[in-house]
């Protein structure tokens, strides 16, 4: 019997007033508490009878430190920063400008290089940068105004009065795995907030908490996710350029499937390459990790790595869904900012200055609030019209139906892609409709027993210990590390189901699309089919896959005890 992670009772709980808690220390929580204090002090050196205090805004990250948990490409686009922090390129940590951009169409043994850029790709005057390590200089920025990280803190739930968000409540530590107090037992804090603003990330557990209570997706398009592996490589001097950027379409996906890949030169010869695979594939037995292995192998890709050197590994969860399927992003006591609302452009492949720019727009509301002493969804809901006549939505409308276009595979979405871009995003219509990615996951039953196209993609990656790796030999190079005595963080609402209909109609999926060998079945003769699901949730990377692309969706993805996680150092 699996035990799960429920909150402890009858526990009395430390409590904390606060103003504000943003729950989140990426990109869009930094920006949104950095903008925030700015805010406050023009305020107060201009009102010297009206103080403001920054003594009850709070920044909650799960991570032991800040930026550890940041993974991303990455590519910045500089515009929100030049905003937020004017001159930030003298002493941000910038690996590289983009000098020179490339897009190829791979075959399996050959390539085709696109004549032109098309214009979402083209990267000139933007930065390969390593998020992990911008990240925390933004948290150092951020700890310079005096408002408070609290690092190793995770939210485990948002605290309701009616219909209002009126707080959140951080983790219990010191729990065993049966639930249990231990020796060093804490209880999780309740923090009483004004405003509470959600920048967890993609598929926040409290934002999923906030959209399934208040029912605020039934408006808008089913939020459909990619899945990014990424490693960085240390390579010989010469392979790439120093802000070289080069994207690639094709192999070793088929028609069937949607993504790509990208490889940036950074600096000291470091290259970031990764693939994003759309968990909106068909076949169950395919594995996004080894589309990574099979892309490194490709001619192209393996000239450019031998011998080189793999020294980190990571995975995340990208929103793909767009403009139509972002909620309402505002409401009584509380806001959603970057990933955790959609706010992505998928053409582009870049979400971080979208996700500084939504913070910073929620800083300005938060800031209006304080000043009324007000939070009720009238005033926050300011945010919402913010966000609609900024360039958030200038960007995002022109590629609003993107995605959804190729829900019938490769060549409709380059049909519709092309359509889209002559009619400004409008495409066959203004909005076209979608449905979640596991909802196009077939049974096995349905598909050829032995692959067909998708073979090669198909089940667990070997590899050969120097250019292609198995899932432990990459998890190794991901710094993963949980407290191993604790409840599983990955509830599995009904085994049942795992061990009894999956296995035999899906093939146990999880244990393909989780790129970090969480889920196993293990033999068990006292199961129907001689097979039960096992965990492994101290191997998990936070990418959330299992909880988007469970064909079941039985999954749920709660933090783990605060500081646990993968450690993307330099990624």
């Amino acid at each position: 019997m699996l035990i799960f992670r429920k909150p402890i009772e009858g526990v009395e709980r430390p409590q904390m007033p606060a103003d504000v808690v943003i729950v989140g220390g990426g990109p869009a929580g930094m920006a949104c508490a950095l903008r925030l204090s700015q805010l406050i002090d023009a305020h107060n050196a201009q009102h010297p009878d009206s103080q403001l205090s920054k003594e009850n805004i709070y920044v909650l990250e799960k991570a032991r430190e800040v930026g550890q948990h940041c993974l991303s490409g990455a590519l910045l686009d500089p515009r929100s920063m030049r905003e937020l922090f004017p001159g930030f390129e003298k002493e941000a940590p910038l690996d590289a400008e983009v000098t020179k951009e490339a897009v190829y169409f791979l075959t399996e043994k050959g390539k085709l290089k696109l004549p032109i850029t098309p214009p979402p790709l083209r990267d000139h005057g933007n930065y390969v940068i390593s998020l992990n390590r911008f990240v925390k200089w933004l948290g150092g920025k951020v700890e310079e105004t005096g408002i408070t990280v609290f690092t190793g803190f995770a939210g485990s739930e948002l605290l309701f009065d009616g219909d209002r968000v009126t707080g959140v409540r951080t983790d219990d530590k010191g729990v065993d795995k049966e639930g249990h107090q231990k020796s060093n037992f804490e209880p999780g804090y309740d923090l009483n907030a004004k405003v509470v603003i959600l920048a967890e990330g993609p598929r926040g557990s409290l934002t999923k908490q906030l959209i399934q209570k208040f029912d605020l997706a039934k408006n808008a398009n089913p939020q459909t996710y990619g899945v990014g592996v990424k490693e960085l490589w240390e390579v010989p001097s010469g392979r790439i350029a120093k802000g070289e950027v080069i994207y690639t379409m094709g192999w070793p996906l088929t028609t069937k499937e949607y993504g790509g890949a990208w490889i940036y030169g950074g600096k000291d010869n470091v290259v970031s390459l990764g693939f994003v695979t759309g968990l909106d594939y068909p076949d169950p037995r395919l594995d996004p990790q080894r589309v990574l292995q099979e892309f490194k192998r490709h001619p192209f890709v393996a000239n450019l790595l031998e011998g080189g050197k793999m020294i980190r590994y990571g995975a995340k969860s990208l929103p793909y869904g767009g403009w139509w399927a972002i909620p309402p992003v505002a409401g009584n006591g509380w806001m959603i900012v970057g990933d955790s609302a959609g706010f992505l452009n998928s053409a582009r492949l870049k979400g971080i200055h979208l996700a500084i720019k939504s913070g910073m727009l929620a800083a300005e509301t938060a800031f209006e609030a304080l000043k009324k002493d007000d939070s009720s969804a009238a005033t926050l809901g300011e945010f919402q019209k913010k966000v609609e006549s900024s360039w958030i939505k200038d960007e995002l409308w022109k590629v609003r139906n993107m995605h959804q276009g190729f829900e019938g595979g490769f060549y409709a979405g380059m049909f519709h892609t092309g359509l889209q871009m002559f009619t400004g995003g409008r495409g066959l219509r203004n909005r076209y409709p979608g449905k979640a990615g596991h909802e196009h996951m077939r049974k096995l039953a349905d598909l050829p027993a032995n692959g067909g196209a998708e073979a090669h993609l198909l089940g667990a990656a070997k590899g050969d210990g120097k250019l292609t790796f198995d899932k432990l030999t990459d998890l190794y190079h991901s710094g993963t590390k949980h407290e191993e005595d604790q409840p599983a963080h990955l509830v599995i609402h009904d085994t049942n189901i795992c061990n009894t209909r999956c296995v035999k109609e899906f093939g146990s999926p999880c244990q393909n699309f989780c790129p970090a060998n969480v889920y196993e079945m293990v033999d068990d003769a006292s199961q129907p089919n001689g097979k039960r699901i096992s965990l492994n949730p101290s191997n998990c990377v936070h990418c959330k896959t299992c909880d988007i692309a469970d064909p079941y969706q039985i999954i749920t993805w709660v933090p783990p005890e605060g500081g646990g996680g993968p450690n993307y150092d330099g990624m």
